[in-house]
């Protein structure tokens, strides 16, 4: 099975992009769109969080328990969208419409990829090195890196998001980078015609 948009890491950024792309599923142009997301590409930064600065997130909420909130909201809402579990991205191969996706398990076959797992310097994708530079808004001690990237286009197809594109680890910045990218995604699959999602009580 080909799959529309795979997604790396099930960060802020990851479930973010893959909330978005899932609730545009009524939507013509994204109707029967195959999408996938690898919960968790390694540890999450989240689970030593603890918030009380971040928009719509009540003050005290733990990073632990928003990666399990977070992770059976995208499953409960939009069950289309396939999570895989105990599964680590080790390589990235071909161009676009046309990828594969290779863990230490499987090979996936996917037209789009996001990229959003952290920006720690032990990054090891095979197939996005060449892309690997300093975080651009970190500091220096903290050895941080980032893909390469034009407004999170790192190339035709791939996309980076979050703290790995460049951005500061906040959690509000994270998510609306990976919602920006979602965005982007169903333009392109609205043959370019600029759109979003918005859910409104004027529609129910």
């Amino acid at each position: 099975m080909k799959l529309d948009a795979f997604i790396i890491g099930g960060g802020v950024s990851g479930l973010s992009c893959a909330l978005v792309l899932g609730s545009a599923h009524t939507k013509i142009f994204a109707q029967n769109k195959k999408i996938a997301l690898i919960a968790h590409q390694k540890a999450s930064a989240l689970q030593d969080a603890i918030f009380y600065n971040a928009y719509g997130i009540h003050a005290g909420t733990l990073g632990s328990e928003l990666l399990i909130t977070s992770t059976a909201h995208l499953s409960e809402s939009y069950p289309h969208i396939s999570q895989i579990t105990n599964e680590k991205v080790i390589k990235i191969e071909g161009a676009y419409p046309d990828f594969l996706v290779i863990t230490n398990k499987a090979t996936y076959n996917t037209a789009i990829v996001v990229v959003g797992i952290g920006s720690a310097n032990t990054f090891d994708i095979e197939g996005l090195m060449d892309y690997v530079e300093g975080h651009q808004k970190a500091l220096p001690i903290k050895n941080r890196i980032q893909l390469k990237n034009i407004d999170h286009k790192v190339n035709e197809g791939i996309y980076v998001i979050g703290t790995l594109a460049g951005w500061r680890s906040q959690l509000a910045i994270a998510a609306g980078s990976g919602a920006s990218v979602a965005t982007d995604i169903l333009t392109l699959w609205n043959e370019g015609e600029q759109t979003h999602s918005h859910d409104s009580i004027r529609k129910k």
